[in-house]
C-alpha cells in the first residue's frame, strides 16, 4: 500500500517523499496516514539522510482528510464516534512525528493545501511554495471547524489571523503567506522542485550532528517559559559543544583569522 500511496527517492542524503494519490487530490485517508507514519519511521533511523522533502503529485497538495471515508464512518454502532477518534489520533501523531523527527523536513507545495493538507504542510520544520500555492483551513465551510489543523496553523501564523482563516474558510494565497511568515520561499511553478532542491542541499551541507540537535532543541523550546526555553536549549547546546566535530570546526575556523 505505501508504494501505490507514497513515493521515496534518495540522492545526495536527501530524502523525497510523494504523495502519489493524485485522483483523490492526496487525501489524507487512513491507509495514506498509515503509509506516511510508516515511512517517517524508517527515515529517522536512517543516519544517511540529512533532509526530508514532502511533496506531492497533481494539482493538490493535499485536500485533507478523505470524506468519502469519514462519511462511511456515521454507519457505525457509536455513530462514528470511535472511528473518528481513531483517525484523528493517527493523523495527530503522523504530524508529531514530522515535528520529532532527527532531520529537518521541508514541505514543498504546488498547489492547494486544505484542512489537514494544510496542517500537514505547517507540520514540516520549513515551506517552499509555488507562486499559485494555497493554504486554507476551511472544513468550517462544512460545518467541521478545522480544531486540529489549528494546532499546527497557529505555530506559523499570528493567532487571530489563524483563527479568521479558521472561521472564515478562506484561502491564503502563498505570496500573502510568505509575507505572514507561514512559507519561507516562493517560486514559480514550473521551479519549485530546483528552489527547494537549493534550500535541502544547503541544509544537507551542515554538520548533520548539529542540526539534529538543533532542530531538537528549536522545537523542544517553542511555547516554554523563558527560563524553562534556555535551560532547554542550553542542555542541548552543551552536547552539541561537547562533539568533536564541533570542536574541530570551532578551530578551523580560528586558524584562518
Amino acid at each position: 500500500m505505501t508504494d501505490t500511496l507514497l513515493r521515496r527517492d534518495v540522492n545526495d542524503g536527501i530524502a523525497t517523499v510523494t504523495l502519489a494519490s493524485p485522483v483523490t487530490l492526496n487525501a489524507l485517508s487512513t491507509p495514506m496516514l498509515r503509509a506516511l507514519e510508516d515511512t517517517l519511521t524508517a527515515l529517522a533511523a536512517d543516519e544517511g539522510i540529512r533532509v526530508v522533502v514532502l511533496a506531492a503529485e497533481g494539482k493538490a497538495f493535499s485536500a485533507g482528510h478523505d470524506l468519502k471515508e469519514m462519511n462511511g464512518y456515521h454507519v457505525d454502532s457509536d455513530g462514528g464516534r470511535t472511528a473518528f477518534e481513531t483517525l484523528f489520533h493517527l493523523c495527530a501523531r503522523v504530524m508529531q512525528h514530522i515535528a520529532a523527527l532527527p532531520q529537518p523536513v521541508i514541505a514543498q507545495v504546488q498547489g492547494t493545501a486544505t484542512a489537514a493538507g494544510c496542517q500537514l504542510a505547517c507540520s514540516c520544520d520549513l515551506i517552499v511554495a509555488s507562486e499559485t500555492a494555497r493554504f486554507g483551513v476551511n472544513g468550517i465551510n462544512l460545518g467541521l471547524f478545522c480544531s486540529t489543523p489549528a494546532v499546527a496553523l497557529s505555530r506559523r501564523l499570528a493567532p487571530g489571523l489563524a483563527f479568521e482563516l479558521l472561521t472564515t474558510g478562506e484561502f491564503l494565497p502563498a505570496p500573502r503567506a510568505q509575507a505572514l511568515g507561514v512559507v519561507n520561499r516562493l517560486a514559480p511553478p514550473d521551479q519549485l522542485a530546483e528552489e527547494t532542491r537549493k534550500l535541502a542541499e544547503a541544509i544537507a551541507a551542515k554538520d548533520p550532528a548539529a542540526i539534529r540537535l538543533g532542530k531538537r532543541a528549536f522545537r523542544a523550546q517553542l511555547g516554554e517559559p523563558l527560563g524553562q526555553a534556555y535551560a532547554t536549549a542550553g542542555a542541548i547546546m552543551v552536547e552539541n559543544a561537547l562533539l568533536p566535530a564541533t570542536a574541530d570546526g570551532i578551530q578551523r575556523f580560528l586558524d584562518r583569522r
